[in-house]
């Protein structure tokens, strides 16, 4: 027989049930990108305009205490699968380290088994590639962008930048869409819960907008102009000099225009449920996945986005269900990202999957008004930079009231010496002003150890437990593979920076011929080389100066040579 061909684009820039179907909730899940806890009219905000999510808030269940990472890629990771994301091989956000185990059981895959449809809208983050994509994970549609954002060196060429008019993919595909691009995952989610009501089907849409993520240029017009011309002094979380004050209130004024543009489509969401009939019975939960983008208000709390204070890891958390749910239904319980999958299971009576262990536990009893023994719980959060996550490294661990953190840098791979262990009382010291460890040794120690179990634990879940997963290539799922420096492994340089270099593991699903295109967005590069390493053998293809395109055949790779692919 002869073997399949198969085509590899590399893109790199120069730079069980107990209830009838017809009673069981739909969900819609919206997590922002990027918008901090203070960035609500609800929170105290008074410039940003929110009064979609402020009539959420007034007619939802409320949680006061939710945490969640302080950057995007875990946060989403334990979103989906009701597990930290140490446990799921997604350790960053970019060079590879933000993709998910394949065999991680998803929220979207449980419901999907259960009978609800499944869409996705935004930002997946966990792998652009068979088999990590959203698609391959339980949605049934999906209409996402690549990498973790758009402008981004996974942005498709010729599109780069484009909040307007953007190029995303629909169930792998790539489409060029008309409009913003917030308006159009709620469009597309909503025509989606339409067709779900019209089949009769329950559904769960995830909508994650990349807004108010960067780049700023390119936001919604007439809310800019609006917010250029308001007194934005109160978003400062610090005074700034003169010089920078003018720059400062135009990126704000950007970011303000792209959250209020998502509460407007929220409103629009609610008016849709409304007209389908189906509010009384659809959980809608909002939150957002970090802290802020700059250092701005975040209420009584300090930090920002990649910060493990309470300003970079804390959002709201809102849940409504006007079915089981009172608007009055508020907790103060500690609660995070890694509880949401088990809530909605619990809420849609779908059983947690087999082959994993959830660490969440489901919070509705908290906003039900069942009598629950919540227990005195310990979560942590840690996330830096690097292949592989080190003790003590930028965390967190949270047990009501304490808090003991090591505020390292996010930016640090690797820390030197003894860890400077920070202990603070939340009840009374929100923002963090008091290091009370001298004061405390016990408890310093107590929850230093038990931090140190909980690395142990999720450093153990399977065999080389922070190894990136491989891209799967040859396959009828992704018969092109379009490979972008989002993925590949970094290997000299800065990251996403024109001296860095890089590499993509691969397996092939098959033996057969790979016809490879490199593909340059710019002629503005220097000659190089790319090499394909197939087991033994390697092969390269020189580039000249300037040149943009070109092609390597490799011949009969089999799966298991293939194992060994590197490209350099």
């Amino acid at each position: 027989m002869k073997p399949s061909h198969f085509a590899l684009a590399i893109l790199v820039t120069c730079t069980t049930l107990s209830l009838a179907a017809e009673d069981r909730p739909n969900v819609v899940l919206i997590m922002s990108d990027d918008q901090g806890g203070g960035d609500y009219g609800f929170m105290g905000n008074d410039v940003i305009r929110t009064p979609a999510l402020d009539a959420m808030h007034a007619r939802s269940g409320y949680l006061s205490k939710f945490y969640v990472s302080p950057v995007c890629a875990p946060t989403r990771a334990s979103l989906m699968t009701g597990r930290y994301n140490y446990r799921t091989r997604c350790v960053d956000t970019y060079v590879g380290r933000a993709m998910m185990d394949p065999e991680e059981v998803t929220l979207a895959e449980s419901l999907r088994d259960a009978g609800y449809k499944t869409g996705i809208y935004g930002k997946w983050h966990m792998g652009d590639n068979y088999p990590l994509r959203a698609m391959d994970q339980g949605f049934s549609e999906s209409l996402v962008h690549r990498g973790g954002g758009i402008g981004q060196p996974s942005d498709p060429i010729g599109a780069e930048g484009k909040y307007t008019d953007p190029v995303l993919f629909k169930n792998g595909e790539e489409v060029s869409l008309k409009g913003y691009c917030t308006d159009i995952y709620f469009d597309a989610a909503m025509e989606f819960m339409t067709s779900s009501t019209e089949t009769g089907k329950p559904f769960f849409a995830y909508i994650a907008t990349n807004a108010p993520h960067g780049p700023f240029d390119d936001v919604p017009q007439e809310l800019y102009e609006e917010y250029k011309n308001t007194d934005l002094s109160s978003l400062l979380a610090r005074p700034l000099p003169e010089k920078r004050r003018k720059a400062e209130f135009d990126k704000l004024a950007r970011i303000a225009a792209m959250i209020t543009n998502i509460d407007e489509n929220v409103a629009r969401l609610f008016a849709k449920l409304d007209e389908l009939g189906i509010t009384d019975n659809t959980i809608v939960i909002y939150l957002n996945d970090n802290g802020p983008n700059t250092m701005r208000y975040v209420g009584n709390m300090r930090g920002m986005k990649s910060h493990v204070d309470d300003g970079g890891i804390r959002s709201p958390l809102l849940f409504q269900w006007p079915a089981k749910v009172q608007a009055d239904a508020t907790s103060d319980k500690l609660c995070a990202h890694i509880d949401v999958m088990p809530t909605i299971l619990d809420a849609c009576n779908v059983e947690p999957p087999h082959a994993t262990k959830m660490d969440g536990r489901s919070f509705l009893p908290l906003l039900t008004g069942e009598d629950v023994n919540w227990p005195t719980r310990q979560v942590v959060f840690q996330s830096h930079r690097g292949n592989v996550p080190q003790l003590f490294n930028h965390f967190a661990l949270h047990e009501d009231p304490w808090k003991l953190v090591n505020p390292s840098g996010f930016g640090n791979e690797r820390i030197n010496g003894v860890p400077k262990l920070e202990l603070y009382n939340l009840s009374n010291d929100p923002r963090q002003m008091h290091n009370v460890a001298a004061d405390h040794p016990e408890t310093t120690k107590r929850l230093s150890q038990a931090y140190e179990a909980w690395f142990a634990d999720v450093s153990s879940t399977r065999e080389d437990n922070f190894a990136p997963p491989r891209i799967i290539v040859g396959t009828k799922h992704e018969p092109q593979t379009v490979l972008t420096r989002q993925d590949w492994r970094h290997a000299t340089g800065r990251p996403w920076a024109k001296d860095s270099n890089g590499f993509w593991l691969l397996q092939a699903a098959e033996a057969g011929d790979y016809d490879i295109e490199i593909i340059l967005d710019s002629d503005n590069h220097p000659a190089g080389t790319a090499i394909v390493s197939v087991g033994e053998s390697q092969s390269e293809l020189k580039l000249t100066a300037g040149q943009q395109r070109g092609h390597l055949f490799v011949i009969d790779a089999s799966p298991d040579i293939a194992r060994g692919w590197r490209f350099l």
